[in-house]
């Protein structure tokens, strides 16, 4: 039953597929097939465009969501590959219906331009319909099948079969960063439903609108496929206790998190807490260092710098996969890599962020390394309000290794360049780094020695490992893996991107001597 506090309101009408799309925002949270207002309100903070109001989520609200997700996963959990296929697909259909809609209130709402999020939408369609496809081969469910061997002395061997089993409601927390690839639709959501688990979302208020639209494009999907309402609900961002809660409630079965490291550690520490501990698949931040041999680095140090900083400065900087570090050989190619990155840095304009707090964080860690008098500044320039302007510095493997606080993530255009006297610093670099998300090697043919050598340590330190490339960018393949050791992500066994993220959501069940038994 709905809580008191919740006031429900007619579910939506029915959209045909072809039908024109025309949606007025309502600002209320979406719950077991129904637009629910709550009693307090928030403003949007647009970048541009109108503001809207929008409802406050409550514990309330989630244990209304998780409770329809509960009674949801019953028949979803238990529906047909074939099914959740055409759900899948659907959703699809439905987001690009309102293509136009979504991408002009996104951009409006983070200041993301619009080229970035038609790119954005594209990926999240592009996602859906991948795991739609392929779940329908059904080798995710990894099935394997012992035969019976009853006349084996001294003991018959009984028949064993095992297959993946979805875990049940998931909970989901939407990204800043990515209000569609990694948000209401996004990844974790799309990856839960194509398991059979049913997801409740709580989005992220800097894009409240965007999130009701792509809310509204499920709930379609969910009339049209006639699926159970509580399949999907989604919570508009309240206060702490409403994240609490979701964590907290025994009907959720696991978190999907894309977000800080102090924010993902809370939420993973609370998981592990519960009375039922439950998997917190938390992506939470890397410097994604990137280690140029010298080889590459005689023969390509202005070509590599050149692509470094449009990488660098790619959306403002604010991607998980920014390649903030630089391992260099120090001498005539790093100086030339150095002038060669600072040319193409004052021509970057200053770009908008995705919020005032993630604006002014970024200024903090500028302003810390502008007053460390061992790091030499090689560009920077003033930044203020929701702007980022790019920042470089220099420094030394020896500075470096010794100042750990030169290790961690600084979400925004800021590049850290640290020159080595020879290999061995190099190595021990690539020794101390944090688990991350992705490693890069720039290389030539003649460094194959040095190369064998930082290879099997950067395999132990990162999900993806890069040669002559950039890490901005990650496609939704089959074999991508978007993920590494902590603090890259909590769970290094497992990814974001991909088909494999799937299998977050499923637990194997082993069944003995159950011959006739059939699963879907």
């Amino acid at each position: 039953m709905l809580s008191k506090a919740l006031t429900p309101q007619p579910e939506a009408a029915v959209v045909a597929l072809g039908d024109p799309v025309s949606i007025e925002l309502c600002g209320k949270h979406l719950i077991n097939g129904q637009w629910v207002s709550t009693p307090q309100t928030f403003e949007s903070m647009p970048v541009s465009g109108d503001k809207y109001t929008f409802f406050v989520g409550t514990p309330a609200c989630i244990d209304a969501a998780a409770e329809a997700a509960e009674s949801a996963f019953w028949s979803f959990g238990y529906s047909t590959v074939e099914a959740r296929s055409q759900f899948l697909y659907t959703i699809a259909e439905r987001l690009e219906a309102k293509r136009s809609l979504i991408v002009e209130l996104g951009s409006d709402e983070t200041g993301l331009p619009a080229p970035r999020l038609e790119g954005e939408l594209s990926r999240t369609t592009g996602q859906l319909r991948l795991f739609a496809q392929h779940i329908l081969q059904k080798t995710y469910l990894d099935a394997r099948l012992d035969e019976a061997i009853p006349d084996r002395t001294p003991v018959a061997r009984p028949e064993i079969k095992m297959v993946q089993r979805p875990i049940g409601p998931v909970a989901v927390f939407g990204a800043s960063n990515f209000p569609l690839a990694f948000s209401v639709a996004g990844g974790d959501t799309a990856a839960a439903l194509a398991a059979g688990c049913p997801v409740v979302v709580k989005g992220h208020s800097g894009h409240p609108g965007t999130s009701e639209l792509v809310a509204g494009a499920i709930l379609e999907a969910i009339h049209f496929c006639d699926v159970h309402p509580g399949t999907f609900s989604l919570v508009q961002g309240g206060r702490r206790d409403v994240g609490e809660r979701l964590v907290d409630h025994p009907f959720i079965q696991a978190v999907g998190f894309t977000g800080s490291l102090a924010g993902g550690r809370a939420l993973f520490n609370r998981c592990s807490q519960r009375p039922n501990p439950i998997p917190f698949f938390g992506e939470l931040g890397s410097i994604n260092p990137m280690f140029i041999c010298p080889g590459a680095l005689s023969t390509r140090a202005c070509e590599i710098a050149s692509g470094w900083v449009a990488s660098l400065t790619l959306g403002a900087g604010q991607f998980c996969t920014n390649p903030g570090l630089v391992v260099v050989p120090e001498g005539i190619g790093s100086e030339q890599f150095c002038a060669q990155a600072v040319d193409a840095l004052s021509t970057s304009p200053p770009q908008m962020m995705l919020s005032n707090s993630i604006a002014k964080t970024y200024q903090e860690n500028v302003a810390k390394l502008l007053g460390m008098t061992e790091i030499e500044v090689l560009s920077t320039s003033s930044c203020s309000g929701r702007h980022a302007t790019p920042q470089l510095f220099r420094t030394n493997a020896e500075l470096w290794l010794s100042q750990s606080s030169l290790h961690h993530e600084v979400f925004g255009p800021l590049g850290l360049i640290v020159t080595t006297k020879n290999a061995d610093e190099m190595i021990a670099i690539a020794r101390h780094l944090e688990g991350q998300l992705t490693c890069t090697l720039h290389m030539n043919p003649e460094d194959q020695d040095l190369v064998h050598k930082l290879l099997p340590i950067l395999e132990r330190k990162a999900g993806r490992i890069l040669a002559n490339g950039f890490p901005t960018g990650v496609e939704v393949v089959d074999s991508m893996v978007h993920g590494g050791p902590y603090p890259a992500s909590t769970n290094f066994g497992h990814t974001s991107v991909g088909t494999l993220s799937i299998r977050r959501f499923l637990r194997p069940v082993c069944y003995q001597n159950m011959s006739d038994l059939t699963v879907t």
